[in-house]
């Protein structure tokens, strides 16, 4: 798992006789301690480690509030809500600290999307894609799309007005397929099969409840494949140029473990900020109403970190076509080793695509506003102006911007002229 020989003597009997039978210690030590990386990685590369923070902190407040939480759709003591409805207010209320745990967990899914969004910009910006880095960024895609998967079982399981008609928005999207298969109606099956019936109901809450605690473990496992393909060819660099000697790497340990230390609690305080004095910055106020299937809410949106997608997905008036916009939008993120046709990997070095990049970078913030809005929402100061054409715009540039100015740019760009080494 190192991108070079082992360096670790064992100094005691019992340390020669663990390292003979389980290396434990001498894989922490060549992975942890000397493993060489670029001496010049900049804040933007503190993420990993702030990422490996969240799904720790995930997974541990998440492992607590199960132990509390009762999956169940059936009507609970107060009229009008439900079992989990009311789990959830007993956490709040009457579990010791589990106000503390239940909004450390809620927010730290949005801590954990900011996070491995600014991760996967830089990634897009310095080339950290490209060879010999191609699995590497593709376990990452799996990484997001797990992520995705988890947080929106998860915001269902409150079981509130914005989680009951999220679930069944998104799973009905499912019976588009029956456009494609005719008769057969793929669609209304697999919907129903994720329901466990024929609405979305208590049999829909339990699964979701069982994916939502197994899924982080497997975001875990993926994890440990991610940085396992991260050791084997080294970390990328700002410069995006090969690591040229001894004389460009510095020991990951004391050099970056004390970096990331800083940045990581940097990133708790701010995690801890929105925790103690907005805990409800980012929620919806009608997840707080019991589930009602008969009232739809007014406007029925995912959580932030998802709206880019749900504008892609409001803007197509066709429902397949919509949703294969979607889902695109997220299969394309594998492609872009083999879409960027550039032999310089740093867009430090690439004047034109840094441009678009940063156009891309606007235009993906644009598609969350778009989201967020109503379905009629107009552009203001232009009444006449739907918002959303702008979406379909925006949606039109997320795609161009791949599969159309990648493939070229890297074509005709005169890139700057790279430096001989890091240092």
């Amino acid at each position: 798992m190192s991108s070079g020989p082992s360096t670790y003597v064992p100094q005691s009997g019992l340390t020669r006789w663990l390292d003979s039978r389980l290396p434990l210690m001498r894989f922490a030590h060549d992975t942890m301690l000397t493993f060489p990386t670029p001496r010049n990685l900049n804040f933007w590369y503190a993420f990993g480690a702030i990422l490996t923070f969240c799904l720790g902190v995930q997974i541990i407040t998440g492992i607590v509030l199960a132990m509390h939480y009762l999956p169940s759709a059936a009507v609970g003591a107060v009229p009008g809500s439900s079992n989990a409805f009311d789990s959830v207010e007993n956490i709040m209320r009457d579990v010791n600290y589990g106000w503390l745990l239940r909004y450390i967990h809620a927010n730290g899914a949005s801590m954990f999307f900011l996070a491995v969004y600014v991760h996967m910009f830089r990634g897009l910006y310095y080339g950290s894609y490209k060879a010999p880095r191609e699995i590497l960024w593709i376990l990452g895609v799996i990484i997001y799309l797990l992520m995705v998967m988890t947080a929106f079982m998860g915001y269902v399981l409150p079981w509130g007005q914005m989680s009951f008609w999220a679930a069944t928005v998104i799973t009905n999207l499912f019976s588009s397929l029956d456009q494609v298969t005719g008769g057969i109606k793929v669609g209304t099956h697999v919907a129903q099969w994720l329901w466990g019936g024929f609405a979305v109901g208590d049999a829909t809450l339990n699964r979701f409840f069982s994916l939502h605690y197994l899924l982080p473990f497997v975001i875990a496992g993926v994890v440990g494949l991610h940085i396992w393909a991260l050791h084997v060819p080294g970390n990328n660099n700002p410069l995006g140029i090969d690591v040229k000697g001894p004389q460009d790497t510095v020991p990951f340990h004391p050099y970056y473990t004390s970096k990331d230390a800083f940045y990581v609690g940097l990133f708790a305080i701010l995690f801890a900020f929105l925790v103690f004095y907005a805990p409800e910055f980012v929620g919806n106020p009608d997840n707080n109403i019991p589930a009602n299937p008969v009232v739809t809410p007014a406007d029925i949106v995912p959580e932030w970190y998802l709206l880019p997608f749900y504008a892609m997905l409001r803007s197509i008036p066709q429902k397949l076509i919509g949703v294969l916009v979607l889902g695109g939008a997220i299969v394309t993120l594998a492609f872009i080793p083999w879409l960027d046709t550039s032999r310089v990997r740093s867009n430090r070095f690439r004047p034109l695509m840094k441009v678009f990049f940063w156009i891309f970078v606007v235009d993906c913030l644009f598609l969350g506003y778009c989201g967020s809005q109503g379905a009629d929402a107009v552009v203001p100061g232009i009444p006449g102006l739907q918002l959303v054409w702008l979406a379909r715009l925006a949606t039109a540039y997320y795609y161009g911007f791949f599969w159309v100015l990648m493939p070229v740019v890297g074509l005709i760009e005169q890139p700057k002229p790279l430096p001989d080494s890091i240092a």
